[in-house]
């Protein structure tokens, strides 16, 4: 059986093809991880010094109080600040975010900005206020 010109083409068109797809398809499922790695690690809260560690919890981002500098604050140690924040595009997430200043939990957005993430929360979606945090080493 003799393969004609036109077949290998058209054969290696659709083979060109679904490589092309896959690569794609790859790339697209790596993005969500680099965008969520990206928030991954140590940050600080001007205002207070507290430290929380932000990290992959089930490919959503999860942010806990790791230390203060206030003694008042101690018992917060250990505290989730952020539980399961979803990823809503390049470099941001909406969930809730638990301030422990005021002991209350907000709805909010984080957002990478340069070397700073940051969260917003916001009460009747209208009155919101924010920090920007700084990486931590």
């Amino acid at each position: 059986m003799k393969i004609s010109v036109s077949d290998r083409a058209r054969s290696l068109r659709v083979s060109a093809l679904a490589a092309a797809t896959c690569v794609g398809i790859l790339s697209l499922a790596t993005a969500g991880a680099a965008n969520a790695a990206d928030a991954l690690g140590k940050f600080t809260r001007p205002s207070t010094g507290t430290v929380v560690n932000f990290y992959d919890c089930g490919g959503k981002l999860c942010g806990k109080i790791i230390s203060v500098t206030n003694p008042k604050f101690q018992s917060t140690v250990g505290q989730l600040i952020v539980d399961g924040a979803e990823s809503v595009g390049s470099g941001k997430w909406k969930g809730n975010l638990f301030d422990p200043d005021a002991n209350k939990t907000y709805k909010g957005s984080m957002t990478l900005s340069g070397d700073g993430l940051r969260l917003e929360g916001c009460v009747a979606a209208v009155l919101c206020s924010g920090e920007t945090w700084r990486r931590t080493n």
